[in-house]
């Protein structure tokens, strides 16, 4: 297995310290904190660490600070209730004495019932388009230092994105976007690992869909953002080891606060995950 994607797998293994207490390591991917995938996807291991029998169909975050890769983080498990269909679950990570991030989860026993979903977007397959790792190499030599440590990182994860991308000179575009995703290697069938998996990797992209009305790009200079919230609705089992299509869109942007939504569609066209995620957008005013 590669090893981005064991490592990943590691830092979901969480040490238990005591019966609704555990701790997670962190990892630096370029960004000036912890990634709030991260965090969020522990998180929601810790609280199915709680659970027997039920899967998660919801969960709804807030990042509260920045979260420091240099130290552990601990995760609190309040079992708020078990019923005869639903557990709830809220979960609080901690970190040098503070609150840096919190979640409420719902987990259901499995129940059939009736079933819609709209289609999935008409848009070319994966196999018909460039991995996002080859447009960063080709956009590397006119990168800010800063842009390039994020985007070079070998991740557990590839994208292969339908509209192209120039970080470069972003053009004015839509507040929609199109990106394929799967691990790079296939995992075990474990339902719950899949799930939170697809929490770490929900987080990337959302905020940019926002960017793309305002010529925006993650690398353009002054350019601060991070997630405020984040939430999940799981709808059918996943698999994160094969081409997942994941639609976004951004319907509005104010306040220095844009909300960005999305759709998770499997290869066949079935949708298995939406999210929706307000994120901070401020553009610092250039240096003297």
């Amino acid at each position: 297995m590669r090893a981005e994607l064991a490592d990943l797998l590691r830092l979901l293994q969480l040490e238990r310290i005591e019966r609704d207490l555990f701790r997670g390591e962190s990892r630096d991917i370029g960004s000036p904190q912890v990634f709030g995938g991260q965090v969020l996807g522990q998180a929601l291991t810790a609280a199915h660490h709680t659970v027997e029998g039920r899967r998660v169909h919801s969960l709804h975050a807030y990042f509260l600070r920045r979260g420091d890769v240099n130290a552990p983080i601990v995760y609190e498990v309040d079992r708020s209730r078990d019923g005869h269909s639903f557990s709830s679950r809220r979960v609080v990570a901690i970190q040098h004495g503070e609150q840096i991030f919190h979640m409420a989860a719902s987990f259901q026993a499995e129940e059939a019932g009736i079933e819609h979903q709209i289609a999935a977007p008409d848009v070319p397959p994966p196999d018909a388009l460039p991995d996002l790792r080859s447009v960063i190499a080709d956009h590397a030599g006119s990168l800010p230092p800063a842009a390039l440590r994020l985007l070079k990182r070998d991740t557990p994860f590839e994208f292969r994105p339908v509209e192209p991308i120039d970080y470069r000179a972003p053009r004015t575009e839509a507040p929609v976007q199109h990106v394929w995703c799967r691990s790079t290697e296939p995992l075990p069938p474990d339902e719950h690992l899949h799930r939170c998996l697809l929490g770490y990797v929900s987080d990337y992209h959302l905020i940019g869909t926002a960017l793309r009305p305002h010529g925006l790009s993650i690398a353009s200079p002054g350019l601060v953002i991070a997630s405020i919230d984040h939430a999940m609705w799981f709808h059918r089992p996943v698999r994160i080891d094969d081409w997942l299509l994941y639609a976004m869109d951004s319907p509005s942007a104010s306040g220095m606060r844009a909300l960005a939504r999305g759709s998770v569609y499997s290869r066949d066209g079935r949708l298995v995950a939406s999210t929706a995620q307000e994120g901070l957008i401020r553009l610092l005013p250039p240096k003297a």
